[in-house]
């Protein structure tokens, strides 16, 4: 008579729930020691929780030691199963709490870089009326680059994002929420700051080393880098902040984000009045999204700060 094996995981205790969110958190900070103060424990700990939920799964899940931080082909798979399995359990919770008509549960945001100095600050005013509304909702912010907030949007990692707005991807909901203008900077050191405007002619700007975005933008706004020597290119503003303070580079940034270096004198706008675009920002959300008060209960407020 064969024995058979048992199932490494015959049913999905509390515990193994709190691994998975364990290894959820280190795969998305890249590492044991770049998750410690995300989840607020040593890496030593992290190691070991890692550890027990390889045991338990009866699978290697990653690669760790000096050569870095690695998923193995069955840990990739168990973070997208792990991904589907918390996003059910937090419908679950979100869907029962409604039943209460009290806030409760998680709100994951997932923004592009620079928002905070935009004047109107309607996602701080949205967030702070969510949390008058319900003081027990955990808010997670996460700031990456505007590809990767409409991915994690439409995988469900994210419930809603704010990105600029190019050409709407399927699956997706896109709402304007602000309208922000870039300007043209050089940062001191580069030739061009202390030349006066009227001899910059688009010629000797055009033939300068620039900076181009890698994130989507729309056509319109495309033209004014291609008109640029793009020469380096950069995921995020921030990026492009630092490119351009080296006084090597020419490249746009939104000008309420650059107002305090030009303040201190360290960035000067090139013709300000011509080299301009106006961009549009605007949260998204998945189509077709199961019914989520805490998002909703955001989405109301960020409409209301219009």
């Amino acid at each position: 008579m064969s024995s058979r094996r048992p199932d490494p995981l015959a049913q999905v205790s509390d515990f193994d729930i709190r691994l998975l969110r364990i290894f959820r958190s280190v795969v998305e900070c890249g590492g044991f020691s770049a998750a410690e103060s995300v989840l607020g424990i040593g890496r030593s700990a992290i190691s070991q929780q890692m550890s027990d939920l390889e045991q338990r799964l009866g699978l290697r899940l990653c690669q760790r030691g000096r050569a870095g931080f690695s998923l193995t082909e069955e840990g990739r798979e168990v973070y997208q199963s792990a991904l589907q399995l918390l996003s059910a359990l937090e419908s679950f919770r979100t869907e029962v709490n409604g039943l209460h008509q009290h806030l409760r549960g998680e709100l994951t945001i997932g923004l592009t870089d620079n928002l905070v100095t935009l004047p109107h600050m309607r996602i701080t005013h949205a967030l702070a009326q969510l949390k008058e509304r319900g003081p027990d909702v955990q808010i997670q912010i996460r700031m990456i680059a505007p590809n990767e907030v409409e991915q994690g949007v439409l995988d469900g990692r994210l419930h809603v994002g704010v990105v600029p707005q190019a050409s709407a991807l399927s699956g997706l909901e896109y709402q304007p929420l602000y309208s922000e203008r870039s300007l043209l900077y050089c940062a001191v050191g580069h030739p061009l700051f202390y030349v006066d405007d009227k001899q910059l002619d688009d010629e000797r700007l055009n033939s300068q080393d620039a900076i181009a975005p890698t994130f989507r933008l729309p056509a319109e706004i495309q033209a004014h880098y291609q008109a640029l020597n793009c020469t380096a290119s950069a995921s995020d503003r921030e990026g492009m902040a630092f490119l351009i303070l080296t006084g090597r580079f020419i490249g746009y940034l939104p000008d309420h984000y650059a107002s305090l270096w030009v303040q201190q004198g360290r960035l000067r706008a090139l013709k300000p009045n011509v080299r301009f675009y106006d961009l549009s920002l605007a949260s998204v959300t998945r189509k077709g999204r199961r019914p989520h008060l805490v998002l909703e209960s955001f989405l109301e407020s960020l409409a209301a700060t219009r």
